[in-house]
């Protein structure tokens, strides 16, 4: 079961105007789901993305990351997302297959084949049923309308339990600006950018030099903060769209008034929806926030944190309620900090102080350990009293139910 996450009713989730999402069952991989999605743009659309950092990343981010970037590229218009196949590993056919299916998308819209960016997850090496795809587009097609959203969370689901999606509303320049976001993901998640798929779209009037910066900077602080298991996927991709639809002036600048609410409040929907991937990772019990504080560089403590976060030792303690915190310090250790001072180091667990100057505090007792490890949410807190700097991880517990999962993921 997912810690504390139930999904958003689909009349909380407010339309986005200039963006429809068309979605049908196309028997990719399983019949009776689900399965392929389309978004429609308005014509004005901008868009940013950031990819996996995976060298061996799938044939439709290879694609995708060739239509944003060619100069001579007219405006996206669509994106087509399909579970149950993740077009990875798959070689020249493999592009050929996913190029197939934007030329298909492309007539039925009467755009160009690079107007189209496809998004593709679950299973890897398997050929891309195109023929399925391309069959199911006139009903996704049919289907599409700005109040969508909640099928298209359900359509791009693989081994999630819950579908992924949240809005909210802001006010720029004295009128109300929309956005909602959808993600997937359970396993094989450690988003390094950025199996995660993401999507944002607000109608904030935003011009396309300053989307890639947006992106990234939203990525970056949502969804590269967060670990199931370690795993960096082939496809996991996060696209942002601005509609342009929003009577308020542009934003000229992410470091303008405007610019920086309508970041702060697209970062707040992402790390929503990225922490909603870590409460639904497969087989968890456990959400775990680590905050590491007192590092010389942020990225000295994500190396904390994520050496903690991906310790199976430290997970599996953390599904058993057993408190055998030693493991964290060991992690801490083996992080990579050359220089670091185990003399410094204070960790707690949540209220609980456990280690003062490196070694156990007198005032400690295991079972004070013991029952903040049987919460459902636990903050992991470090102070490696070598600086100013912090940054925080959101991963979860390794139980019993995530071997199995993986284990009969094909079957």
């Amino acid at each position: 079961m997912p810690v504390n996450l139930v999904a958003t009713p689909a009349a909380s989730l407010h339309p986005v105007p200039g963006a429809r999402w068309g979605v049908t069952e196309a028997g990719i991989r399983k019949a009776n789901r689900k399965d392929l999605a389309v978004l429609l743009l308005d014509e004005g659309a901008s868009v940013g993305a950031v990819f996996t950092q995976n060298r061996f990343c799938a044939a439709p981010v290879q694609i995708c990351r060739t239509h944003l970037a060619s100069a001579a590229n007219p405006k996206i218009r669509a994106m087509l997302i399909n579970t149950g196949n993740a077009n990875a590993g798959t070689g020249d056919e493999g592009l050929h297959r996913a190029l197939s299916c934007c030329v298909a998308l492309a007539h039925e819209l009467h755009l160009a084949p690079g107007q189209i960016l496809p998004f593709s997850t679950g299973v890897i090496m398997e050929p891309l049923p195109h023929e399925r795809i391309v069959a199911g587009l006139p009903a996704a097609l049919a289907d599409a309308r700005e109040d969508n959203w909640a099928n298209a969370a359900e359509s791009i689901m693989t081994t999630d339990t819950v579908a992924k999606a949240f809005s909210s509303r802001i006010t720029l320049g004295g009128k109300v600006v929309t956005m909602t976001g959808i993600a997937k993901g359970a396993g094989m998640i450690r988003p390094n950018m950025a199996t995660m798929l993401g999507f944002i779209v607000t109608d904030a009037c935003v011009p396309q030099a300053l989307m890639a910066q947006l992106a990234g900077e939203l990525a970056e602080g949502s969804f590269n903060r967060i670990t199931v298991d370690g795993d960096t996927s082939t496809n996991d991709s996060f696209v942002v769209v601005a509609t342009n639809r929003a009577q308020h002036p542009p934003v000229t600048s992410l470091d303008s008034t405007d610019g920086r609410a309508l970041r702060g409040a697209m970062l707040d929907l992402a790390k929503k929806l990225a922490q909603a991937i870590v409460r639904d990772g497969e087989g968890a019990t456990k959400f775990i926030t680590i905050e590491v504080e007192g590092g010389r560089t942020g990225a000295e403590c994500r190396q904390v944190a994520y050496a903690i976060a991906h310790s199976p030792l430290v997970k599996t303690a953390f599904f058993a309620s057993d408190p055998n915190l030693g493991r964290i310090l060991a992690a801490v250790g083996y992080a990579g900090i050359a220089d670091l001072d185990q003399t410094r180091i204070t960790l707690f667990l949540d209220d609980v102080l456990v280690v003062k100057n490196g070694g156990r505090d007198v005032a400690y007792i295991e079972t004070e350990g013991q029952r903040v490890m049987k919460q459902s949410e636990i903050t992991v807190r470090v102070l490696l009293g070598r600086g100013q700097a912090t940054d925080t991880v959101w991963t979860c517990d390794l139980s019993y139910d995530y071997v199995k999962i993986n284990a009969d993921y094909r079957s």
